[in-house]
């Protein structure tokens, strides 16, 4: 009985009513009053803990916060990081292909050897860091060039769809002359010498991208068109070279002037050279002068 009497005492204080007064210190007027039970505070306690555990819980497990909480990381991040890793040696990889490349073709343009591998000075990886090089206008005006040009640096490779023949092609004769030395790759003469008229216009023999415009000493003022399909154009011993590094020419456009410089040279002449997928091929056999 006492025990009784105990227990229904303890329920019917959780259900005494209370005020919660809020008073003006200064004036004792009542600002705000609360009608509460010991009950109800219970309730409203104990459903706002619930409330925050649950909240706490989601947080953790649905949101990226988790990521935050030590020992608690994403499982995926492993194998995110594997292939950014994965794609960053490929890139390095076909990076150093198309150095290598460009290595070869500057060394085919000054007459000398191609390589098979890059010399140790090129493999340094400052040789990378462009951001102490000063940039001129004229930098500006043929990046703006390239940049609006969907037609320059288009790569196409046997396994692309777009892959074609050689003998697909309607070459344009780069001049109007007569063959004087022929193809010879056996004596290091990988193109034609066509002798022509002086001042006669050399013109691109298909659309394409000069990728190299510039003087040497051996063969004099040089200029190399880079053609769709791995395709590679080049046009020696000229007076005057009318188109620039990054200029996209059509075929029949006008390149260069005859010319007869450099130390190599034995008359004003055109020494043309055409490339294909990086061996040189007979002009002759596609080319009709």
């Amino acid at each position: 009985m006492p025990k009784r009497k105990k227990n229904s005492r303890f329920l019917h204080k959780l259900h005494d009513k209370y005020r919660l007064v809020l008073m003006n210190d200064a004036t004792l007027e009542e600002k705000i009053s609360f009608r509460l039970t010991r009950f109800n505070v219970f309730i409203f306690f104990g459903t706002l803990s619930i409330f925050l555990v649950v909240a706490t819980i989601y947080l953790i497990a649905f949101t990226p916060l988790k990521e935050y909480i030590p020992g608690y990381a994403d499982f995926n991040t492993r194998q995110v990081l594997r292939d950014l890793m994965m794609r960053a040696d490929s890139l390095e990889r076909d990076l150093r292909q198309k150095d290598l490349y460009i290595h070869n073709f500057r060394n085919i343009v000054e007459g000398k050897e191609p390589v098979e591998f890059l010399p140790p000075e090129l493999l340094d990886p400052d040789q990378y860091n462009i951001e102490s090089l000063p940039r001129s206008v004229e930098d500006s005006i043929i990046r703006a060039e390239i940049e609006s040009m969907a037609e320059y640096g288009t790569w196409i490779y046997e396994d692309s769809p777009a892959f074609q023949s050689i003998n697909q092609y309607f070459f344009f004769p780069p001049v109007k002359g007569i063959v004087t030395n022929h193809f010879d790759p056996a004596g290091q003469h990988f193109g034609i010498d066509l002798v022509a008229d002086t001042n006669e216009a050399i013109k691109a023999t298909l659309d394409g991208t000069v990728i190299f415009s510039a003087w040497t000493i051996e063969t004099g003022f040089n200029i190399g068109i880079q053609h769709a399909n791995n395709l590679v154009s080049i046009y020696k011993h000229n007076s005057v070279l009318l188109k620039e590094k990054g200029s996209y020419v059509k075929a029949g456009d006008v390149i260069a002037i005859i010319g007869d410089t450099g130390l190599y040279s034995t008359g004003t002449h055109l020494h043309f050279e055409l490339w294909f997928n990086g061996n040189p091929v007979n002009p002759l056999d596609y080319i009709i002068l």
